[in-house]
């Protein structure tokens, strides 16, 4: 039997009774059905599926084929075919992650390993030289000094909070790195992010902004369907992350130092920080953990500024962010996002 006698279907993502028989179909071949998927692809045999494939913006994922039908060349036809979709959207920079089992298949297909967690999980994208590119950015920005020191945030929005692990970080080093998680999966978008950032940060001299693209993980983006234990994802995925920063990030800038904020309500924060206290020292990378700044005897955190926003309590708000950030808010430019929180 030949792919082309294989009936295969563009699955609508409002067709759960469809997406309930890929999950079905994934289960049975170990994987579970990624929440967050766009565009699926599957292939039939007449009414039974046996095989699928995935993506979510550049990443490519729940890619299985029945056992019955390896050897056929079908999973380098769904990827072929997701890769196309791709494309036709604009996304030429493309991302697997997938279990070090499958690098020599996925190898074969024109994707190169960028950063694995032995036994756990592969990083792959499907240029040899972006990542090249990425640390060679990097090294211009570098400027060497005794501590030079990195922070990773999400800053959605930029609050006090920021402004002071940030400030505090800057006091201590001679240069600070600041990595802006660059995803869009949070209601401020990256690009504002990043400028509510930059405002914020003026005033100091030594500290370097950069935006995270595709190099910098968050949980928002890091695909678990393949691990089979839910309380390994965290630990999983920050030891990726940390493998990331560590063999490009920290050689291309010379990072001595990583300051972190503490974190007393979010569990999966609280595991990363703790992979990375364990992982970074043994890298000779000192970690800086930060009590969360607090006012009025509470802390002030991006969730409370977007809480404070939806109950349209912008008094309150303005007390928990710079002025840079509560002029943004003021602007109409602001509206589109104001209205999504409160409608949410």
């Amino acid at each position: 039997m030949e792919y082309l006698s294989l009936k295969k279907e563009i699955i609508d993502n409002k067709d759960f009774k469809k997406l309930r028989e890929i999950e079905q179909f994934l289960l049975k071949q170990g994987l579970r059905l990624d929440k967050n998927i766009e565009y699926t692809i599957a292939v039939y045999d007449e009414d039974k599926i046996v095989a699928t494939g995935s993506f979510e913006n550049s990443i490519l994922k729940c890619i299985a084929v029945d056992k019955n039908y390896r050897g056929m060349g079908i999973s380098n036809k769904i990827i072929s075919e997701l890769v196309a979709e791709e494309y036709v959207r604009g996304n030429n920079h493309l991302f697997i992650y997938t279990k070090p089992d499958n690098y020599n298949t996925f190898g074969d297909m024109g994707f190169y390993k960028v950063a694995q967690v032995p036994g756990e999980v592969i990083l792959l994208e499907n240029d040899p030289c972006a990542v090249g590119r990425f640390v060679e950015n990097l090294k211009k920005k570098r400027v060497d000094g005794k501590v030079v020191s990195a922070i990773v945030m999400n800053c959605n929005p930029f609050t006090l909070g920021h402004e002071y692990l940030i400030e505090k970080a800057s006091k201590e080093s001679d240069i600070v790195h600041v990595f802006i998680v660059w995803e869009n999966k949070s209601v401020f978008p990256s690009n504002i992010r990043y400028e509510l950032a930059r405002n914020g940060i003026r005033h100091l001299n030594n500290v370097i902004l950069h935006k995270g693209k595709d190099y910098v993980i968050s949980s928002a983006t890091f695909p678990s369907y393949f691990i089979k234990r839910r309380d390994k994802v965290t630990r999983i995925q920050a030891l990726l992350d940390i493998e990331i920063f560590t063999k490009y990030i920290v050689p291309a800038l010379g990072i001595t130092r990583r300051y972190i904020g503490e974190e007393p309500f979010c569990d999966v924060t609280a595991i990363y920080n703790n992979v990375m206290k364990e992982v970074l020292s043994l890298h000779g990378i000192e970690i800086v953990e930060i009590p969360r700044f607090s006012k009025k005897r509470e802390i002030v955190s991006a969730s409370k500024v977007r809480e404070l926003i939806r109950e349209r309590k912008f008094s309150q708000v303005k007390e928990l962010v710079p002025d840079s950030t509560y002029s943004f808010l003021c602007s109409k430019k602001a509206i589109p996002i104001i209205d999504k929180i409160q409608n949410k």
